[in-house]
């Protein structure tokens, strides 16, 4: 019984993918040759795939800029009060909404910066927050 389970788990998790898996990476290494990714480390090279995962939400607060806002503003003051109540989905949501992806990728957690934004507009309260993800700025009327 031992020797059937070992060749079917054999089977299931090797020989039967053997072939497109083989088909994949010939693909993938067409277009990103391997001799790239060998000066990665592998934590590297998954932060750099995938993103990094995991935040330091009070790091990403202390590097945000401010345009027409200071951190003392009222309405900065609430946006993070309101932020740091959020669950860890709703927060990985806001980024997503920000720059169009719940992860950070490439970066240092250390680098990565936003803006928030006053769009000074003349009735604050008839708009909304909007973003523009490929500047990473948040518009967050008054």
């Amino acid at each position: 019984r031992k020797e059937y389970v070992d060749l079917y788990v054999d089977y299931v998790f090797n020989k039967s993918v053997q072939k497109p898996f083989e088909d994949f990476m010939q693909g993938f290494l067409r277009g990103c040759p391997a001799r790239i990714w060998k000066m990665f480390f592998p934590e590297e090279l998954q932060v750099l795939l995938q993103g990094h995962t995991t935040f330091d939400w009070h790091l990403l607060e202390k590097n945000v800029m401010y345009g027409q806002y200071t951190k003392l503003d009222q309405t900065i003051r609430n946006f993070w009060t309101v932020f740091h109540e959020l669950s860890e989905e709703k927060k990985k949501m806001f980024l997503a909404f920000l720059s169009g992806s719940d992860r950070i990728s490439g970066y240092e957690l250390e680098c990565f910066r936003f803006c928030i934004a006053d769009p000074q507009v003349e009735n604050p309260d008839k708009s909304y927050p909007f973003a523009n993800t490929c500047y990473l700025i948040l518009f967050l009327p008054r």
